[in-house]
Order: structure tokens, then C-alpha cells, then sequence
């Protein structure tokens, strides 16, 4: 019988490493190896693992070392387990590519790495000669290196993830990253002296679409996730705010989406088994800031309309007065914040500012306080209530927009915004209608039975 390569991988490992599984603690001189597939598997995963805590309520925290298939090659990185959902990866940040076999080691002076088949290390701690005895997974999942009187040299909580836990705190200038699949942008959730915040981030840019401030303007000093909720402290440690958790059950992770972005706060149901969020801070499709791609319009549907012929971001660009013009789209308006600012300019100073600005490729104008926002992407763009004083302009190459805000272009996007919603409704209210049909006609075959 031929076995496939991932599934004798893990059968292997699973019998060498089983005694230790139960382990809370690992000495100094402990190594593992874990070998990797000769062939590339596309969506293969294989981890060992090394630690759980004991004493909790399920599910328990676990360590593993893990091969993942990504990208072509096969990275190697430690990993913290609650239940299913990872916790915290040695790789979030930068991938440790291998091929053969990697290995975990606990240094006899106390460093912990992960190496390759030639003895090249991809990560370290850099603990050596610190007095390092063993590598624990705490209670409330924080690995860390300890010396003999429990001192803690290195831990994991100092170097988030996407992930806080329950009982852990997070200090002002602290951040949160995700990095959605095949994608040049990525998330973070910050922590600053005035509010709480989430970013869409690229190469070029940056704009929160998200935040939570304390009241009174009070400063932040740190957070903690605690069972009830998020709490909020200032220097002092006095607690000035809360985001409670909407659910009886404990609170035990806070998670920074890596494919929608939004923050959740998650809580274990023994019931279904499953962690399940009891609070989300973006509760709509298209307050996502990449609900739709680069020039995209999230609609009342839900559905993504594209601004020009197809999606994407060859209809604009980076270029300079001489070459573009200002497209107005009206009832339309961008979920980004924190973009270059001006107050008192018209919508026509406005635009021309942005024809100014050569990596500006959108503007958004508040005529009611005559505000000016500049923007590098045409990004987290969503329709809206006509008249509320919004003016989304998109830059576009010279002749594009037929120097008129009334262009054959401008009316063809709106047109399809209103197609599609047009669609969405017409399927929705064909469905309604022939539910209420077929409900009838049930109702008086069934009123046919009981006369009969």
C-alpha cells in the first residue's frame, strides 16, 4: 500500500515524540528533528507537539514545531496551540525556509533555535549564556525561557502576533499585525496614547478604519483582556474604559483577522465545540477595508462594482497635473481615515490638489465643513445616501473622464452600482415570491387533507 508522504511524515513523528506531549517544560540540551517532504505537497502542514498545560479548563495551550507549505518551499516555525487556533508562530514576521529537515534546539548555554540540515539557524532567541535552564508554556500561554529562580530571559509575549490571550496586557506604541494571502497590503491593530486603532497598510500608505477612545480624552497607558471584556488603564493603572464581551462565557483571545481585518473577541462554546466571537468591531461587509480589490465600490448588496472596465489598478495611477484629471463619483465615499488633510478649500481646490500630488490617485470632499482628504489608494471604497455632502474623486488619465464631472464614464459606474443592487433585489424579491406561492399552495393541499 502506498502511503502519502504528509500522512508517514506525521505518523512517524507522532510515535517518536508522544511520551513528551504532556510536558509543561523542556531543559537545556533538548533537541527534536522534523523532517521535511522530499517534494513540494501544495497545503501541507505537519507539526509535532512538544508541551500542553495542565490544569485547564479545555482547551489547553500546546507547543509545536511545524512544517508548513508555502510559497513553493516548506518553512519551519515554533508555534503556541489553543485548542486548534494559533496562538503565536517563531514565523509571523519572517519565514524560516528549510528543506530536509529542521531542527529545535535548547542550547546547553541556553539559546533557543531553529536550524536546517546544515546546522544554518533561520531563528534564535539569543539567550545564550544568560543562565537559561528550560523553556516553559505558562498557564495563560506565554512561552518563555527561565533561569533557576524562575527569572524569565525571553518571551513570547514580548513579540506579538495577530493574538492577545486572556490575562495578557499590551503597553502604548504596542501593535498587532495580520497579513492577508497574496496581498501587498496588511493589518495592524495599534495601541496608542489617545485611542485604539486598526490600519490597512502598504509600501506607500497608511489609514485606519476603525477606533475606540476612552472618554474625557483621558491617555492610554495600557490594555488587558480580562474574562468579562477589553480593559482600558491609564498610567496609573486605573481603569478608565471597557469593550465588554457581550457573551457569559469567558473571554479567552482577542484576534486581528488575517483575510477580512476586523478585531474580534473570542469565546470557547463547549456546547458547538468551537471558539466563537462575541464582539466584532466592524459588523458591516463593506466597513472591510478590502471587501472589494483596488478600484472597487462595495455596494448596498454587498457586491463589489468596479470603477472603469475591471477591478484593479491600471485605470489610474501615480502621475502629475499635466497627465490626469479629477473623476467625481457620486454616492460614494472611502471607510479610510487619517489621510493628508485640508480645511477650508472648495471641491475644486480640493481636486486640484490632488492633480498636484503625483502619488494622489483619489480625493474625498466634506462640503459641510469644507474638508479635503488626499489618498495613494483607491481602496475601502463604498457607495452611500446620495446628499449628504460627500464628494469621492478618483484621478485618471487626461480625456478618461471627458473633462466634465457629467462623463459618459462617471454615469457607467453609477449605472452598474444601480445594476447590480438592481439584480441583488430583483433575485430576492423573485425568491420571496415564489416562497409565498409554494407556501400557499402547501397550505391548501394541506387544508385539503383535513377537510378530507
Amino acid at each position: 500500500m502506498k502511503v502519502a508522504p504528509g500522512f508517514c511524515f506525521l505518523f512517524i513523528f507522532c510515535l517518536n515524540l508522544s511520551p513528551s506531549i504532556s510536558r509543561t517544560d523542556l531543559v537545556t540540551g533538548y533537541e527534536v528533528h522534523l523532517a521535511v517532504p522530499a517534494e513540494y505537497i501544495e497545503g501541507f502542514i505537519g507539526r509535532a507537539f512538544l508541551m500542553e498545560t495542565e490544569h485547564l479548563m479545555p482547551p489547553n495551550f500546546r507547543v509545536a514545531l511545524a512544517i508548513e507549505a508555502t510559497q513553493g518551499q516548506y518553512s519551519c516555525s515554533l508555534q503556541v496551540f489553543l485548542g486548534e487556533v494559533k496562538m503565536w508562530s517563531s514565523g509571523h514576521f519572517s519565514r524560516f525556509f528549510t528543506a530536509e529537515k529542521c531542527v529545535l534546539e535548547l542550547t546547553a548555554d541556553g539559546d533557543l533555535r531553529l536550524k536546517g540540515p546544515t546546522g544554518h539557524v533561520g531563528w534564535r532567541t539569543g539567550t545564550s549564556r544568560q543562565g537559561v535552564e528550560r523553556l516553559r508554556i505558562s498557564r495563560n500561554g506565554n512561552l518563555a525561557l527561565v533561569d533557576a529562580i524562575e527569572g524569565i530571559k525571553w518571551q513570547s509575549f514580548n513579540f506579538p502576533t495577530d493574538v492577545m490571550v486572556l490575562g495578557q496586557s499590551l503597553n502604548v506604541k504596542t501593535h498587532l499585525t495580520s497579513f492577508p494571502p497574496n496581498s501587498t497590503f496588511f493589518y495592524s491593530f495599534e495601541i496608542q496614547t489617545q485611542r485604539i486603532a486598526l490600519y490597512l497598510n502598504s509600501p506607500k500608505c497608511k489609514y485606519s478604519y476603525w477606533e475606540f477612545k476612552p472618554p474625557n480624552n483621558i491617555n492610554l497607558s495600557f490594555i488587558t483582556l480580562n474574562p468579562e471584556g477589553l480593559d482600558f488603564f491609564d498610567d496609573r493603572a486605573n481603569k478608565i474604559a471597557t469593550i465588554p464581551s457581550g457573551t457569559p462565557h469567558s473571554l479567552r483571545f482577542l484576534a486581528l483577522g488575517n483575510k477580512t481585518g476586523n478585531l474580534g473577541l473570542y469565546s470557547y462554546s463547549p456546547q458547538n465545540g468551537i471558539f466563537e466571537a462575541s464582539f466584532r468591531a466592524l459588523t458591516t461587509t463593506c466597513d472591510l477595508p478590502l471587501a472589494c480589490k483596488p478600484y472597487g465600490i462595495c455596494t448596498f448588496s454587498n457586491s463589489c462594482s468596479c470603477i472603469g472596465s475591471k477591478c484593479g489598478e491600471e485605470m489610474g495611477g501615480e502621475f502629475c497635473e499635466a497627465k490626469g484629471e479629477m473623476m467625481e463619483l457620486d454616492g460614494v465615499s472611502s471607510i479610510l481615515r487619517d489621510g493628508a488633510k485640508r480645511v477650508n478649500v472648495s471641491k475644486e481646490e480640493c481636486g486640484e490638489w490632488c492633480l498636484d500630488d503625483c502619488k494622489c490617485v483619489a480625493a474625498l470632499h466634506y462640503s459641510g465643513v469644507e474638508e479635503c482628504y488626499l489618498y495613494r489608494v483607491v481602496i475601502g471604497v463604498k457607495q452611500i445616501e446620495k446628499g449628504m455632502g460627500l464628494s469621492y474623486m478618483v484621478k485618471v488619465r487626461k480625456g478618461t473622464a471627458l473633462g466634465s464631472h457629467k462623463s459618459g464614464l462617471k454615469r457607467w459606474v453609477l449605472a452598474v452600482v444601480g445594476v447590480v443592487d438592481g439584480l441583488v433585489i430583483l433575485a430576492v424579491s423573485g425568491g420571496l415570491g415564489y416562497y409565498f406561492i409554494k407556501r400557499r399552495k402547501r397550505k391548501n393541499l394541506m387544508d385539503t387533507d383535513v377537510r378530507s
